[in-house]
C-alpha cells in the first residue's frame, strides 16, 4: 500500500500502528497523487482554506506549519529554513486508500470498480524488504544550539520566567546534516520499526519528505466535537518490567510534571472556548500516563463542542500553534521561543493529517519527527522540552538527548 503510494510526487500516509485510539477514522490511510493542491504562507492561508474546501467539499490532506504563528499572531520569523515546506499545504487526493477492520477501501474521482481492482492488485504486488538497514553513506549531525548554549538559554528563559514573563516555554534545537538519503520511504519505516506511534506520518510533497513517529493528537473533530490530547511529561522506558513501572509512577507523581502539564491543560482549555459552545469545554481526562517504545508520557485530553456559528478552519485558526509545543501565555513565549532558538521550526512542531467532506478532520502534532529535502539534500530534525522555573537545565538537555535516540538510529547518523 504505501510503496504503490510512494510512486506519486505527492503522497500522505497516516498509521496508529494498531494503538486503536478513540475516534481515528482507520488504521491506516493513503492519499496518493494530486487533483488539484493549495499551497501558501501566512498571512491568509486559513480563508484560502475554507474556501478550497468549500469549493469542491471532499477529501483533503496536508499540513499546517508552525510558521502560521505570523497569521494568528503579529509575529515573524527570520531564522534560516533549510527545508522548505510551505506554511500551508493541502491537496485533493487522486486516489484515497483507507484500510480499516482488514479491509482496504479504494476511491477516487471516476475510479471504476476495475480501475480499483488493479490498484489492489499493484499492492499486492509490491513486496516490502525485511532488510531496514540503511542504504546511504552515515554521516554526522551538527546544529546550531550546543550544550553549552542549550544550558545558557534555559537559565535566560527561567529569568524571564521569574520576571513573570511566562510560566513556561517549549524550547528546542535542531540537528542537521547534508546527507543524500536515496530512500526516504526506508528512513520512516526505520523510525516507524524503532518508535512506532499512533500518529506516525510519511509525507512527501515534490521532493520534500516527512518521516514521522508522533505520539500526540493536535487536534480532531467529529461532528460538533473537538479534542486536544496535549503531552507534556516524559520519562524513559526500562527493560527491566519493575524499574519501568517505577519510572511510571515517578512521572505520574511527579509534581513538576503535574505542573506543567496543567498548564498547557488550562492553555488549551482556553483556546478551545474561544469558538465553543459557552461551558462545553472540559478536561476528560487529567495526567493519563501512556506507555511507547523509549518512553512513558503524561497525556490529558481535552474536550469541547464547537459553536456553530464558527466554520471548522476557525476551531484550528484560534488553537494554533499547539500549547504543548509553545506555551503559557502564548504569544509571548512565541516571540521567545523566536528570541532564543536558532532554527526555523518550520514543518516541525506544526501539524498533518486529513479532513472529510463534511468538515471533519484529525491533526497530529509534528514531533519526534525528520523532515528532508532531495534538491539541497538536507536533512533535519529537532527536539525540545518545557522550560519552567523549576526545570533543571541538565535533566532538560538529557531530555532532548532522549527524545532523539530514535531520530538518530533511524538515520544511521555517526
Amino acid at each position: 500500500m504505501l510503496n504503490w503510494g510512494n510512486r506519486f510526487n505527492i503522497c500522505c500516509f497516516l498509521d496508529n500502528n494498531e494503538y486503536r485510539l478513540s475516534g481515528q477514522n482507520a488504521e491506516a490511510l493513503l492519499a496518493a497523487g494530486a487533483e488539484e493542491v493549495l499551497q501558501c504562507n501566512a498571512g491568509q492561508a486559513f480563508d484560502r482554506l475554507r474556501e478550497f474546501h468549500s469549493a469542491a467539499p471532499g477529501w483533503l490532506f496536508g499540513h499546517l506549519a508552525y510558521d502560521l504563528k505570523n497569521e494568528t499572531e503579529r509575529l515573524r520569523s527570520a531564522h534560516p529554513d533549510h527545508i522548505g515546506f510551505p506554511d500551508l499545504y493541502f491537496f485533493r487526493p487522486r486516489y484515497l486508500l483507507r484500510l480499516q477492520q482488514q479491509e482496504l477501501t479504494i476511491s477516487g474521482n471516476g475510479l471504476t470498480e476495475k480501475e480499483a481492482h488493479d490498484i489492489f492488485a499493484a499492492c499486492l504486488r509490491e513486496s516490502v524488504s525485511a532488510d531496514t538497514a540503511a542504504t546511504w553513506k552515515p554521516f554526522r549531525l551538527q546544529g546550531p544550539v550546543d550544550r553549552e548554549y542549550y544550558l545558557h538559554a534555559v537559565k535566560a528563559l527561567q529569568e524571564h520566567i521569574r520576571k513573570g514573563d511566562c510560566y513556561e516555554v517549549n524550547f528546542c534545537r535542531e540537528r542537521f546534516a547534508n546527507a543524500a538519503i536515496n530512500d526516504p520511504l526506508l528512513l520512516f519505516r526505520r523510525l516507524n520499526a524503532l518508535s512506532p506511534a499512533p500518529f506516525a506520518a510519511f509525507y512527501k510533497t515534490d521532493g520534500k519528505y516527512l518521516a514521522c513517529s508522533s505520539p500526540e493528537r493536535f487536534l480532531q473533530k467529529q461532528g460538533n466535537q473537538l479534542v486536544s490530547q496535549p503531552i507534556k511529561g516524559t520519562v524513559r522506558r526500562s527493560a527491566d518490567p519493575a524499574q519501568d513501572a517505577q519510572l511510571r509512577d515517578t512521572l505520574l507523581q511527579s509534581a513538576k510534571e503535574q505542573s506543567e502539564n496543567v498548564m498547557i491543560v488550562d492553555l488549551v482549555r482556553n483556546d478551545l472556548s474561544r469558538t465553543a459552545v459557552q461551558g462545553s469545554v472540559k478536561v476528560d481526562e487529567l495526567f493519563g500516563i501512556y506507555a511507547f517504545p523509549q518512553v512513558h508520557h503524561m497525556i490529558s485530553t481535552v474536550t469541547a463542542t464547537l459553536d456553530e456559528r464558527f466554520h471548522f478552519t476557525d476551531a484550528i485558526r484560534y488553537a494554533f500553534p499547539m500549547g504543548s509545543m509553545t506555551g503559557a501565555p502564548k504569544v509571548r513565549v512565541l516571540q521567545l521561543i523566536e528570541q532564543y532558538e536558532r532554527s526555523r521550526r518550520g514543518l516541525f512542531s506544526g501539524a498533518i493529517g486529513y479532513i472529510t467532506p463534511e468538515g471533519d478532520f484529525d491533526f497530529n502534532v509534528v514531533i519526534r519527527s525528520i523532515q528532508y529535502n532531495a534538491e539541497t539534500e538536507h536533512v533535519s530534525f529537532q527536539t525540545g522540552s518545557a522550560i519552567t522555573f523549576y526545570s533543571d537545565p541538565e535533566k532538560e538537555w538529557e531530555e532532548c538527548l532522549l527524545k532523539a535516540k530514535a531520530l538518530e538510529a533511524a538515520l544511521g547518523a555517526e
